[in-house]
C-alpha cells in the first residue's frame, strides 16, 4: 500500500468517514471515534445495534493503559498475546471521551498484527473498528469483497491483501475475573492458564 493510499485513509477519517482496513483476522471497518457523528455511521453501515460497543485498536500495547485500567492480569495477557488476535474487555478509564456504544462503563481493545493497519493507527491514534460485515453476517476476507458489499457507504478501502484469520478471542477482565466472550484464533484455556499463572 502507498503512502498515497495511507494518506486517503486518514483524511476520510478525520472527516468522519467509514474506512475499511486490513488486520491479522479479517477486515474491518474503522472510524475515528473523536470526529461527531463518526461512531453513529459505522453503526448505520453494519446495521450494528448500539448496545453492541464497538471495540478499538491501537498501534502499540503502551497505547492501552490510556484508554483502559490496566489489571496485573491484562499485562500478562497483551505481553504474550499482543499484537495478536486477542481482544480484551477492561473497565474504561474516567473521563475517557469516546462514544462507542454500549453502556460506557467499559472498553474493548486490541493491537493487532497487521503492519499496515498499525501505520494507519500511528496517524490517526485509536480507531473504532468493528468486523466488516453487516451485522450477523460473516466478516469479509478481501478488499474487493468488502467493495462489493458497502460500496459509497466506506470512504476508503485500504488494500492490505487477502486476510485469512478467525476474528479475535474476545475475553472480559473486570471484577468478574477472566471470562470468554467469543471465541477466536487464541484458545481460552491458553488464556486461563496464563491467568493462574501469576495468581
Amino acid at each position: 500500500m502507498s503512502s498515497s493510499g495511507l494518506d486517503a485513509a486518514v483524511e476520510a477519517l478525520v472527516a468522519g468517514l467509514v474506512v475499511a482496513v486490513p488486520t491479522d483476522t479479517v477486515y474491518g471497518l474503522a472510524v475515528d471515534p473523536r470526529r461527531t457523528g463518526a461512531v453513529e455511521r459505522v453503526f448505520a453501515v453494519k446495521q450494528r445495534p448500539e448496545q453492541f460497543a464497538l471495540p478499538v485498536l491501537i498501534a502499540d500495547p503502551s497505547e492501552l493503559a490510556d484508554l483502559a485500567d490496566v489489571t496485573r492480569v491484562a499485562d500478562r495477557l497483551t505481553g504474550r498475546y499482543w499484537p495478536g488476535p486477542l481482544t480484551l474487555v477492561l473497565s474504561r478509564r474516567p473521563g475517557l471521551g469516546f462514544e462507542l456504544g454500549g453502556d460506557g462503563r467499559t472498553i474493548g481493545v486490541r493491537c493487532p498484527d497487521n503492519t499496515l493497519v498499525r501505520e494507519l493507527l500511528r496517524r490517526t491514534g485509536p480507531l473504532a473498528v468493528t468486523s466488516a460485515n453487516l451485522h450477523g453476517e460473516s466478516p469479509l476476507h478481501t478488499a474487493d469483497a468488502v467493495r462489493e458489499r458497502f460500496g459509497a457507504r466506506v470512504g476508503v478501502v485500504l488494500d492490505g491483501g487477502r486476510c485469512d484469520g478467525r476474528p479475535s478471542t474476545v475475553v472480559s477482565l473486570t471484577d468478574e475475573g477472566l471470562q470468554s466472550l467469543r471465541e477466536g484464533v487464541v484458545d481460552f484455556a491458553e488464556l486461563e492458564a496464563l491467568a493462574a499463572a501469576g495468581s
